[in-house]
């Protein structure tokens, strides 16, 4: 990988991880436990209850690629960025440009699905 694409990836995952962490930080205090009380019918208590459940939902996701942005920025430190971390073989650019924190190439990732949905071999 040429320095410029290792670069440029990098500055990516510190962008998106800043991103992530504004956001949170501005709408923490949107994320409370609904006051049931204050509802006045069952689709307003549904409603406020499908959203807190959205948001926090929401919330661990982000925290989830947070954590992958930072092992994806440590490997980059320790420049083991772009190997697969089951075969040992290089990420393809195009795959890592389109998903900076993968960690399996394309055939490990097909064989890992595969085996999740149940129709390895």
């Amino acid at each position: 990988m040429k320095k410029k694409e290792l670069d440029a990836i990098k500055q990516r995952l510190v962008e998106d991880k800043t991103r992530i962490i504004r956001n949170a930080l501005s709408t923490r205090s949107d994320i409370k436990d609904p006051n049931l009380d204050d509802l006045n019918d069952e689709v307003d208590i549904a409603s406020s209850e499908i959203n807190y459940s959205l948001n926090l939902r929401l919330r661990d996701r982000e925290a989830l690629l947070l954590s992958k942005i930072d092992k994806t920025l440590k490997r980059i430190d320790d420049e083991d960025f772009g190997l697969c971390e089951l075969c040992g073989d290089e990420i393809g650019i195009k795959r890592l440009l389109a998903r900076p924190v993968a960690t399996l190439c394309i055939r490990c990732k097909e064989e890992q699905e595969k085996v999740e949905k149940g129709y390895a071999d």
